[in-house]
């Protein structure tokens, strides 16, 4: 969805930042910098109540915290369920060295396509409510940031599709000209990929690994390459003997739970494969489907998705910030920033 009157963003006086705000991590671009950088998208509360650490540091407590203290994530399946805390967490990351907060700063947002508008009003009602000082946010679908992060001519091409494979949902679109042609959300990503591995590696091996170390464990396997590929070793509680352990994880626990965790990923697809218009279907299968997100990175990974789908795959450079270089193209140059819009656009009177 665009907007009528195109504005140079160059001319604006205020601070302008971009976001992508994954449910693990934070995306931030910087326009004064002309950077982005990534925080951990949690926060550590003692008692319920107090908050005495917010990103990165918080999320070094995960899984090693007394009874008294949670590590919280403000960002639930791609939408805002804790706003007290992001709003907090936001303060922290994006208050400058002097301590205050830039007056008439203005923020573009990727979010997820298929949600509810409650739920983009969420992300304008983030910033416009609270002490980051916004002057205006603008909301722009997650996939469309992600084709344009990607290096995709989104304005020429006939058609190209993403899959944003995240840390708690999957991001499917097909895009033809600017446009979305179908989406889906599933609800479903990194963390329950992460807690497959734990399951199996707990059933199959009487061994308990916590979820940052069956991530780890995840990382450094070579799910889908050679015939040989040497175990991990993670550490982690042994049951039978009840005491602290470390054990090699073979590769295969691990694929097991990568391939649980892409099943409905490819049903999905091929269903909106098959809704596809031929035009747009022909240009995809010429240039192959997109995969962007964190678990992208995972190596094989493409030569597997197209031994499943009969589609060519192809992964983004660097994957996991496709989204956050899309919207930096967006708040820098002229040719994209109509694909970003307003709120209080005429579109949503609905909300004055």
């Amino acid at each position: 969805m665009g907007i009528k009157k195109r504005r140079d963003w160059k001319k604006m006086t205020g601070t302008i930042y971009g976001l992508d705000p994954g449910t693990y991590q934070l995306k931030i671009y910087d326009k004064r910098e002309d950077r982005i950088r990534t925080v951990k998208n949690a926060v550590a509360i003692r008692n319920h109540t107090d908050i005495f650490a917010v990103g990165d540091r918080a999320y070094e407590m995960l899984e090693k915290t007394p009874g008294d203290i949670t590590i919280a994530f403000p960002m639930k399946e791609g939408v805002i369920s804790r706003i007290g805390e992001m709003q907090y967490l936001l303060e922290c990351v994006l208050r400058t060295e002097e301590g205050f907060f830039t007056r008439g700063t203005e923020y573009v947002i990727a979010v997820p396509t298929d949600v509810t508008e409650m739920e983009k009003k969420a992300f304008f009602d983030l910033f416009i409510h609270s002490s980051v000082r916004a002057r205006e946010v603008r909301i722009v679908e997650r996939c469309i940031a992600d084709a344009i992060g990607a290096g995709i001519d989104i304005r020429q091409t006939p058609g190209s599709a993403i899959v944003n494979l995240g840390g708690e949902t999957t991001d499917i679109a097909i895009l033809s000209r600017g446009g979305i042609v179908l989406n889906r959300l599933l609800k479903t990503g990194g963390a329950f990929l992460d807690q497959m591995v734990v399951t199996i590696v707990r059933r199959n091996l009487d061994f308990v690994i916590g979820r940052p170390t069956a991530e780890e464990v995840r990382r450094k396997t070579d799910v889908f390459g050679e015939a040989v590929r040497p175990p991990v070793l993670a550490a982690g509680r042994d049951l039978i003997r009840l005491r602290p352990g470390v054990r090699e994880i073979p590769s295969t626990i691990v694929r097991e739970a990568l391939e649980e965790f892409l099943k409905p990923c490819i049903r999905t697809l091929l269903l909106m494969l098959e809704q596809t218009p031929p035009v747009v279907l022909g240009a995809i299968r010429r240039q192959g489907i997109c995969l962007t997100g964190g678990i992208a990175c995972t190596k094989g990974l493409t030569g597997y998705m197209e031994a499943q789908t009969g589609v060519p795959f192809y992964t983004a450079e660097q994957p996991q910030l496709c989204a956050a270089r899309g919207v930096r193209s967006i708040i820098v140059d002229r040719d994209f920033e109509d694909l970003a819009y307003s709120m209080k656009d005429e579109n949503y009177r609905w909300m004055r």
